[in-house]
This record gives C-alpha cells, structure tokens and sequence, in this order.
C-alpha cells in the first residue's frame, strides 16, 4: 500500500478533484443531431400583396449542444439544403433556385449558427447568424422547447423543438421583386419563418 506524504496527498486530491470535476461537467452536456426526416423550416411570404405563399425546406441537418447545468451555454450548429425548397409549383420553386433569388448553384444551403440562449420568465430566444445567399446577418428566433423526450423503437433519446422568426430578404441580397401597376411588388420582403427541429441524443 502507497504511502503520501501531505505534500503528496494534496496534490493527489486536487487530481482526484480535477478529474471528477470534468466527468461531472461531461455529463451534464449532451451532444445530438438533427433528424432531417422529422425536421423542416417553413416559410409564408405575400404574393402581390394581397395573398401569403407558403413553403418549406426540408432537407434541415446540424448539431445541438445541451448543457443542462446552464441551458444558456447550449449551442445550435444548422444546416438547410436550399435545393430542397418546394412551394408546391415547380416553376416557382425553380425560380426560387434561380439568380433571381437563392441562386441555389452558388450557394446551396444556409446556416444558422447560435451565439446565445436567453430564457426571460419562459420567454425563449435563440439568438444567432443566419449566412443566405452568401450574407450573414443575425437573427432571432422565439423559441419553444424543448418537448417531453421520448425513446424511439431503436432506443436513441429524442426531443423536438419547434422556433419562429422573420427576416427581410433584401438584407440578405434577394432582391427580385417584380412589379406591378399597383406599384406593389409581385413578391413581399418580409418573410414569416416556422422552424420544427427533432433531435436526436448521441
């Protein structure tokens, strides 16, 4: 059997400390990704002023950090596949992928990465830089979450959490509008953005 000196013992508590300190810190942050197939972003935007045109992005990837210690720590990586957009008319949504718009060839997908988490009396904001049609811009997303977690068939952990926002797509240099005797466009600047995101625990 080992025998410390003080010298010797304290430093091996302060190891010991060490050591469990981090193993503490480890499982209280939890790493999981996003399921594309049960994950979408939805978008409404005004048609000649005077109708809203909805669509969706489906092809939504990334990773989600928890840190169940402080939730303000958490961190969202995101990813959307702008070639998935799908407003249920192909000649609009190749429009929509064209120069006029997200010129999908160029840029082929977005990103959203966080930069803080706040939580005012149950009040969730997600705040973050959105990167589109190669300009960043920050962004803030009302959050609503996290759900109950469930176990799926396979035994991998899930929660889902769903988070609505609106940018004005001229900020990010989709500027085609069209025009209209009115004087109105064809096409609104303001975009209504509906995100539904399940995760899955890693």
């Amino acid at each position: 059997m080992k025998v410390f000196s003080k010298a010797g013992l304290s430093k091996f508590l302060v190891i010991v400390g060490m050591v469990a300190g981090t193993a503490i810190a480890q499982a209280q942050t939890s790493t999981w990704k996003i399921d594309p197939a049960h994950s979408e972003a939805d978008f409404t935007v005004k048609h000649m002023g005077i109708s809203n045109v909805h669509g969706r992005f489906g092809g939504v990837t990334g990773t989600v950090n928890l840190d169940e210690k402080d939730p303000g720590k958490s961190s969202v990586n995101a990813t959307i596949d702008v070639t998935t957009v799908d407003t249920g008319n192909s000649k609009r949504d190749d429009h929509l992928k064209s120069p006029d718009f997200f010129d999908a060839a160029k840029y082929p997908t977005m990103n959203f990465v966080s930069k803080k988490l706040t939580d005012d009396g149950g009040k969730k904001q997600l705040i973050g830089d959105l990167t589109m049609h190669g300009v960043t811009k920050s962004v803030t997303l009302d959050l609503d979450g996290p759900s109950k977690e469930q176990v799926d068939p396979q035994g991998k952990t899930r929660i889902a959490f769903s988070a609505t926002t609106s940018i004005h797509r001229q900020d990010f240099g989709l500027i085609w509008s069209g025009s209209l005797k009115s004087g109105d466009s064809v096409v609104g600047d303001d975009i209504k953005v509906e995100l539904d995101v399940e995760i899955v625990k890693q």
